[in-house]
Parts: C-alpha cells; sequence; structure tokens
C-alpha cells in the first residue's frame, strides 16, 4: 500500500532508511525494492528466525489485522503495545484478524499520558 502511495506521489509515504523496511508480498515485485526496504515472501517462521539471528532489538510491526495475527498464529510476537487513545471512531481496522486464536496476555506496565491516551504493554503468553 506504502509503495502505491508513493507512486501517486502522496507526500509523506516515503519509507524511513535510518531503519529497516520489511514489506510482505505473496508476488515480489520485478522492479527494484526502494532503498531501505526488503521484499519478503518467506513463511513467517524462516523470516522470523532469520530476524531474530540479526543483531538488533524490538520490531515495530504495522500493516494490518491479517499480518499481526499470522504472526501470533506463529508464534513470533512476544509483546504488544497498545495505545488507547480516547476518541471513539465508530469503525477501523482490527488490531487481529478475525478467526484468529485467542492470545494469553500479561500486562507488563500501564501508562497514562495527560492528553488521556494509555498505553498498554503485554507479554504475550505461550
Amino acid at each position: 500500500m506504502a509503495l502505491e502511495f508513493q507512486k501517486k506521489g502522496v507526500a509523506g509515504t516515503g519509507f524511513d532508511t535510518r531503519v529497516k523496511n520489511y514489506v510482505f508480498t505473496h508476488r515480489v515485485p520485478e522492479s527494484a525494492a526502494p532503498a531501505g526496504v526488503e521484499f519478503v515472501n518467506e513463511p513467517i517462521k524462516a523470516f522470523a528466525a532469520r530476524l531474530r539471528s540479526i543483531k538488533g532489538k524490538n520490531v515495530w510491526m504495522m500493516g494490518g489485522g491479517g499480518i499481526i495475527g499470522s504472526f501470533l498464529d506463529a508464534g513470533e510476537i512476544d509483546e504488544f503495545v497498545i495505545s488507547v487513545i480516547p476518541t471513539f471512531i465508530g469503525e477501523g481496522i482490527p488490531l487481529i484478524a478475525a478467526g484468529r486464536r485467542t492470545a494469553p496476555l500479561e500486562l507488563m506496565s500501564c501508562t497514562k499520558f495527560p492528553d488521556g491516551v494509555v498505553q498498554l504493554h503485554y507479554a504475550v503468553g505461550r
């Protein structure tokens, strides 16, 4: 989706080249990946093992409930940091896609911010 926005010239949709960006896709584009981007088309377990073998820590995942649910189903999410923003929007993208299993969570911390946002930090049970 980000690549499509870039092609259309939508401002602010460039990838942050200070960090490594992984784009999961069923079909790897024939064109070269943008700077700082690696296209991924491999099983989640294999990708996660490869990623865990690289120096570094704390991967931020975004992309919707489908990809998050797939990583959760594969047992490859260690923690969730969820920010609750006090605005009812009525609709949106689910955190985890429907049909995914129940994930036991252990609350590690809860932080309240002056603007009313609450950040919940959970460990994922095994």
